[in-house]
């Protein structure tokens, strides 16, 4: 019985690992499956939830249903995922309120980092990866530029971002909290959301997650190996063409009634979006975000280091 315990307590370790990575954006929480082994063994268990397993569900047959869907690997994963979530929301909610430039100058560094080492993975260059990484660019430049990223809390639209977002699970190298900050969300989610317990919005997400793994794992599994090269190239695409978006030095832009007015939500200002800006000296805030960015960097050069070594072995 004890071993058995020492044996799961390890999953929710490796766990947790995956969801601190799920937090930050720019690592990729499939990446973390990687390095810890683990990776193959989610991907197997979530496509094995199919008609089998509802055959076994509707039979009452538990025991082989929950040997069938490696029921409690995914349990002891999945426990170690939300306890890492909730404790570093609580960090970062703090880190956004008191030190914005420095967590945007991390993230920044972090992403910047994703853009090399996510497009170095492709094996062969041709004109379908080229195309497919010029669309890629031109989509996110447009998104960051023409439609900047607002917090969007109606229902739809946090299933989408449930969906999007646990996707990321299954490509290793393409964060989830990337992609809701993308999506103007990862504030509201990862951080508001998680630490306030806000039922309204975590339960349209967790919809869209389970959705997502369920319907997409097996084609997202596909995509990816058959179209490898161009999958890669379009989301290196996306990355770069999305950094003005974590620029650490910018300024709110905020939604105004028709008075001019700010609006204001929960007592707060509700920003449409955010205007790039360069330091006006270099200060001693400046020297600190140019070393997070550095940092940042170098997080995800070890990161992809273990993950090359770990494929090796």
């Amino acid at each position: 019985m004890l071993s058995r315990i020492k044996y799961y307590t390890l999953f929710v370790l490796k766990g947790m690992g995956m969801g601190a990575a799920n937090v930050i954006p720019g690592v990729s929480g499939g990446t973390i499956a990687l390095i810890t082994g683990i990776f193959e063994r989610i991907i197997n268990a979530i496509k094995s939830f199919d008609g089998k397993a509802i055959q076994l569900l509707f039979k009452g047959r538990f025991k082989e249903l929950f040997e069938y869907v490696d029921f409690y690997f995914l349990v002891a994963v999945f426990t170690g995922m939300v306890i890492s979530v909730v404790t570093l929301a609580r960090v970062f909610e703090f880190l956004f309120s008191n030190y914005p430039v420095y967590i945007w100058s991390f993230f920044f560094g972090l992403i910047l980092a994703s853009v090399y080492f996510v497009g170095k993975t492709v094996d062969k260059l041709r004109l379908s990866v080229i195309i497919t990484f010029i669309i890629g660019s031109a989509v996110a430049i447009w998104l960051s530029f023409l439609n900047p990223a607002t917090q969007n809390d109606s229902f739809l639209y946090l299933v989408v971002c449930g969906v999007v977002a646990i996707c990321s699970m299954i490509l290793p190298g393409l964060s989830g909290s990337f992609v809701l900050m993308l999506m103007g969300n990862y504030e509201l989610v990862m951080i508001n959301a998680v630490n306030d317990v806000n039922i309204r919005v975590l339960i349209p997400v967790i919809i869209g997650a389970v959705v997502g793994l369920l319907a997409f794992s097996h084609f997202l599994s596909w995509i990816f190996k058959k179209y490898k090269d161009q999958t890669i190239a379009i989301l290196t695409g996306f990355i770069l063409g999305s950094l003005s978006i974590l620029w650490p030095w910018k300024n709110a832009i905020y939604r105004l009634d028709t008075l001019g007015s700010p609006i204001l939500k929960n007592g707060k200002n509700v920003i449409q979006g955010y205007e790039l800006a360069l330091p006006k000296s270099f200060t001693t805030e400046v020297a600190i975000a140019v070393f997070l960015i550095l940092v940042g960097i170098l997080s995800i050069a070890l990161i992809e280091k273990f993950a090359k070594e770990k494929v090796k072995s």
